[in-house]
């Protein structure tokens, strides 16, 4: 991660350029390691984010929004309580460490003008937000709290002075660039990193591979300092960023692909954004993935159980058999017997029937026909078990289809809502927590036509797209017998399915297809049909449908470009 000391310092500049004397209006912390301070500055109005979190410790200048949760947190209250509202007098990197360094002045109760300090150590996982009461010298709060049983050598906690890290045994960057006729004559790329300070291993590796690494690193921060550079991110062949820097990277240039931005904070977006995003996600699916699984493993555990008991009630007639053999021949059993052979009228054949030697022989002929009776009851019942459990299943495994597709942690959420609705998860009890009304928002794509089409991201969208936006004209999708999505292509009025061109049908099913199990099958079938022929039984599940009339056609997962 290149987050280093020479980053630090241009991102200082940068938010030194729009930030300082700036107006704290707002503060929020949407996580429990992350900060958003909203800026009001004659040049507009900017939104700083900040993280310590040890998978992306960071600062930068944000666009996006964050849903912030309902019962903020008690870090949010405290910087709201003593910074909000005050206005930024200066921001600086502490000598050439990751650590930024935000004064604000602002009002205390009673209003007297107070300084105080944030402090953002952007180190691994150990960064940290802290602020400090610039008088005293003494920590307010951190918004991860470091006790002597975390860290024998360093604390954070409120009411003790604040303590930079310590110093390490190297020589800082801004410092070693200084230097005149310094012996640096080994080119490694170890002892380099053991040697200079606030460079990461990339910097480190471009300066063993250069000719002198003290020239080098003395021009690349010249033209750091010039403002002649661009941020610069390196994507590998799959599109993931692997490294980003204020200073050109040869190592990746030809190897990656090389997006270059005009400011610090535009190309850490996008870095962290699709690097993290994906991890997040993945992260986030694995505890639906193993509730959902469970619930399929129990499911097929039951129909395994149910087809036994089904099979063993449908051999059921030895019982009314032995019932009837036993009643014909009550005048040669007698009570104590423990089986008795006798003759089977039907193919003149002797057979053996296992007697209760506690019961009398025509005590042991009724229990026979007793169980003859359930069997008969088991085998409706089992029946409907089945069909039941079948339904159970097929839902469990569209639900899996979903969550194994889902490209953000937002669709994740709306399908663990699915499935606390229909009983499947429990809700997490947290207080104060209101239920936000759902809103779908389905996936839209647009053939090479121009068509419109409409795609389901779990079951609940599903429903809504077939039941509520659908018209009875429009072009209904799925997989054919395969968990997948709800595809919606809609049509113009006076326009019938039958007016379509087979290129349309095959590029709206290729998509169906894309977003459903089969996703990386090919040769996968799609049912289509017009959405009047499509019915949802009551009571059924999310997404479980049934349908007449429809045709299908046969097509390789994609989606439009």
């Amino acid at each position: 991660m290149a987050f280093d000391g020479i980053l630090t310092m241009c991102m200082v500049d940068e938010l030194k350029e729009k930030l300082v004397l700036g107006k704290i209006e707002k503060i929020y912390q949407p996580d429990k390691e992350e900060l958003v301070i909203h800026i009001h500055t004659k040049t507009g109005n900017h939104k700083f984010y900040a993280t310590s979190s040890s998978q992306g410790s960071r600062v930068c200048l944000i666009d996006d929004s964050f849903k912030n949760p309902a019962t903020p947190y008690n870090f949010c209250m405290l910087l709201r309580k003593h910074i909000q509202g005050g206005r930024i007098v200066d921001i600086r990197q502490k000598d050439s460490e990751r650590i930024v360094e935000m004064d604000v002045e602002a009002f205390n109760e009673l209003g007297f003008s107070v300084s105080k300090r944030l402090i953002f150590e952007i180190m691994g996982k150990h960064s940290n937000i802290v602020l400090v009461d610039l008088e005293t010298g003494k920590i307010v709060d951190s918004i991860k709290r470091v006790s002597i049983d975390i860290n024998r050598i360093r604390q954070l906690l409120p009411g003790l002075i604040y303590e930079y890290p310590p110093v390490q045994d190297k020589v800082p960057f801004k410092q070693f660039i200084e230097l005149n006729n310094y012996s640096f004559q080994i080119k490694d790329k170890k002892t380099i990193l053991s040697t200079v300070l606030g460079i990461s291993p990339s910097i480190a590796e471009e300066m063993a591979l250069s000719l002198d690494p003290l020239s080098f690193l003395k021009d690349a921060i010249h033209s750091l300092k010039e403002d002649d550079y661009k941020t610069r991110v390196y994507l590998d062949s799959s599109e993931t960023p692997i490294e980003f820097h204020t200073i050109p990277l040869t190592q990746y240039e030809n190897s990656a692909t090389v997006l270059g931005f005009e400011s610090i904070s535009q190309a850490i977006n996008y870095y962290y954004y699709h690097r993290m995003s994906s991890n997040r996600t993945k992260q986030k699916s694995q505890s639906l993935l193993k509730s959902v699984k469970s619930s399929i493993d129990k499911a097929n555990l039951k129909k395994k159980r149910l087809s036994e008991d089904l099979l063993e009630a449908k051999n059921s007639d030895k019982y009314r058999l032995y019932g009837e053999l036993l009643t014909a021949n009550l005048h040669l059993i007698k009570t104590g017997y423990k089986s008795v052979d006798v003759l089977n009228y039907y193919n003149d054949e002797t057979i053996s029937i296992p007697l209760n030697e506690k019961f009398s022989p025509s005590k042991n002929s009724q229990r026979y026909y007793k169980k003859y009776a359930k069997a008969k009851t088991a085998v409706k019942e089992k029946k409907v078990q089945l069909t039941e459990n079948e339904v159970d299943l097929e839902y469990l495994y569209s639900v899996l289809s979903h969550i194994e597709n889902a490209s953000d942690t937002e669709i994740l959420d709306e399908i663990r809502e699915e499935l606390i609705e229909t009983g499947y998860l429990r809700r997490r009890k947290i207080s104060n927590l209101k239920k936000k009304k759902y809103k779908a928002t389905p996936i839209t794509y647009y053939l090479s036509s121009g068509q419109k089409v409409l795609v389901g991201k779990n079951n609940k969208e599903n429903d809504y797209l077939t039941t509520k936006v659908a018209n009875r004209s429009d072009v209904w999708m799925h997989t054919k017998e395969i968990p997948g999505s709800h595809v919606i292509l809609p049509l113009e009025h006076g326009i019938s399915i039958n007016d379509l061109d087979e290129d349309q049908i095959l590029e709206a099913a290729a998509i169906a297809a894309y977003h459903s199990k089969a996703r990386t099958s090919s040769n996968v079938p799609v049912d289509f049909v017009q959405v009047k022929y499509v019915k949802k039984p009551s009571g059924s599940k999310p997404g479980m449908v049934i349908f007449t009339h429809n045709k299908t056609v046969y097509v390789n997962p994609k989606i439009p470009q």
